[in-house]
C-alpha cells in the first residue's frame, strides 16, 4: 500500500495542541519504555516491527531506542506509558537540516488503550517535530493486516490501498516557520522537565 498526501502540513496551525499526554522521551526513560516493549501482545508488537519479536529481542531493541539517531515520542495515560512512536531519518544529513529530507515515523498504541484520540495526538506531535527539522517526506509504513494503523491514516485524510502485504504512506510536510519553530522549543522544555521529575520519582517514593 502506498498513501500519498501532497504537502500535508501546508494548513495545520503553527501550534498544534496535543494534549498533555504526549511528550519526548529521553534516556532516563529507558525503563518505562522497556516495560512498555514487554507488554504488548504478541499482534500489537508484530505489526510494530512488521514481524514476530521476542521479550529479549524487544528488550534489545529498547536498550537502544532511546540513544540510536531520530527522536522517540511517548502516548502517557494515568503516568503510565501506553502508545510510542518513532522518528528515524533515512538518509544521511543534509547541511541544515538536522534528520535529512527524508524520515520514517513508527509507532503502537497499547491494545486497550486505542481509539481515544492517543494514537492520532502522537502521530501529530511526530510530523511536527518532523516538519521542524526539516524533514520533507515522511514515510509510514506497516502491514496491511494492522487495522488501527490504518484507521488513523484514514482519519486524517488518506485513501488506503493495499498491496502486497504491506503498506507505505509518503506525506509531504509544510516548511517550518517561526512560530512552529518556537512551539517546538517550549514543547522540548517541558518534555525534559517531565522526564527528569519521572526519572526522580523512584528516588522520592525509595525516601
Amino acid at each position: 500500500m502506498r498513501v500519498v498526501i501532497p504537502e500535508y502540513g501546508t494548513t495545520m496551525p503553527d501550534t498544534i495542541p496535543t494534549g498533555p499526554n504526549v511528550r519526548r522521551l529521553w534516556p532516563s526513560d529507558r525503563a518505562m519504555v522497556e516495560a512498555y516493549f514487554l507488554r504488548l501482545d504478541p499482534d500489537t508488537r508484530a505489526n510494530r516491527f512488521m514481524a514476530a519479536l521476542s521479550d529479549a529481542a524487544a528488550v534489545a531493541y529498547a536498550a537502544r531506542a532511546l540513544t540510536v539517531e531520530g527522536l522517540v515520542f511517548g502516548g502517557f495515560v494515568e503516568g503510565t506509558l501506553r502508545a510510542l512512536g518513532e522518528l528515524r531519518p533515512l538518509t544521511g544529513p543534509v547541511p541544515g537540516l538536522s534528520l535529512g529530507r527524508d524520515a520514517e515515523a513508527a509507532f503502537a498504541v497499547e491494545r486497550g488503550f486505542r481509539r481515544n484520540g492517543l494514537g492520532h495526538a502522537l502521530f501529530r506531535r511526530i510530523v511536527s517535530a518532523a516538519r521542524n527539522r526539516g524533514v520533507r517526506d515522511l514515510h509510514v509504513r506497516c502491514l496491511s493486516r494492522n487495522g488501527p494503523m490504518r484507521g488513523l491514516a484514514t482519519k486524517l485524510g488518506a485513501v488506503v490501498t493495499l498491496a502486497d502485504g504491506d503498506a507505505e504512506g509518503a506525506l509531504v510536510l509544510a516548511r517550518p516557520t517561526p512560530i512552529s519553530l518556537w512551539r517546538e522549543g517550549l514543547d522540548e522544555a517541558l518534555d525534559f522537565t517531565l522526564a527528569v521529575a519521572a526519572a526522580a520519582e523512584p528516588l522520592k517514593r525509595a525516601a
